[in-house]
């Protein structure tokens, strides 16, 4: 399939709602705790899918196995990366998490060659992984060096890449549903399992003070990033394949990183900056063919 106008328009749309999620997650993270992050930013994607599912006049699944596939998928996809990536970043800037999670291809390669038939590692993929956690390295060292929680923040970060890179496998192995109509289910039954809890959680507490900043970073993020970027998401791969929508991989990092300097005001050193760099190289590595 060859990419149109409106193919690039689409995936520079979901490069800017995707890399400016981890700048937007920043000021949530101010007044609102991980977990409330995680609650609302699922139930306002659940919100906008849920419509547009219905007006397609698309239907839910009705037995369990799927509906077992969905909260699975909800946990690993879904749930941990988001607070994981939230708690993350209570105390590391969004750009270094944002470069951090370019590790989801590396990672996904890896898992895909024991898991997935057909995608085998040869000499590039693994010099590509390499040469990518190398980067990740120089990345962290700083952050290792300054001790305190932020090394245990920059491996949740890691961690929920690990979780994103899970999640593309069990999506290859799992039954196959209408995507709006899995997007839907998943987010569904994520909402399920963590709107109770922060409910419980919150109601624990005896002061609860929102900003007004924190509030519309979390709209925002249900809205935008989570419920219209699966939309967009779901349009890319039918009009122009899975490998056209991996071009996202070298972009996302770039978009996270220097949205989080320009706009937070967040260092960017000469360090972070080969790091990326390094980064971006191993992930273009692993998709030469010779």
């Amino acid at each position: 399939m060859r990419p149109t106008f409106l193919d690039w328009l689409f995936l520079f749309c979901l490069i800017f709602l995707w890399g400016t999620s981890f700048m937007v997650t920043a000021i949530a993270v101010e007044s609102v705790s991980p977990m409330g992050v995680v609650a609302l930013r699922v139930l306002l994607g659940a919100l906008v899918l849920i419509p547009v599912v219905v007006l397609r006049g698309l239907r839910f699944p009705r037995n369990a196995g799927a509906w077992g596939g969905f909260f699975l998928m909800a946990v690993v996809g879904n749930l941990a990366p988001f607070y994981l990536i939230a708690w993350g970043q209570q105390k590391i800037d969004s750009g270094i998490a944002g470069v951090l999670m370019a590790v989801m291809p590396l990672v996904t390669m890896v898992l895909a060659h024991f898991f997935v038939p057909g995608e085998r590692l040869n000499l590039f993929k693994l010099s590509g992984f390499v040469l990518g956690i190398t980067g990740v390295t120089m990345l962290l060292g700083p952050t290792m060096d300054a001790g305190g929680g932020e090394v245990l923040r920059g491996l949740a970060v890691l961690g929920a890449a690990v979780c994103y890179a899970v999640n593309t496998i069990l999506a290859r192995r799992l039954p196959h549903f209408n995507p709006l109509v899995a997007g839907a289910g998943v987010l569904v039954a994520a909402s399920l399992i963590i709107v109770p809890v922060w409910v419980i959680q919150e109601l624990a507490v005896q002061e609860i003070s929102f900003s007004r900043s924190s509030i519309l970073a979390l709209v925002w993020l249900g809205v935008a990033p989570t419920g219209l970027a699966t939309i967009v998401y779901f349009a890319v791969i039918g009009r122009a394949g899975p490998s056209f929508l991996s071009n996202i991989n070298y972009l996302i990092p770039v978009v996270a990183f220097f949205t989080g300097v320009w706009v937070l005001s967040e260092p960017a050193t000469v360090t972070s900056l080969f790091s990326l760099a390094i980064i971006l190289t191993g992930i273009a590595l692993t998709r030469y063919r010779a």
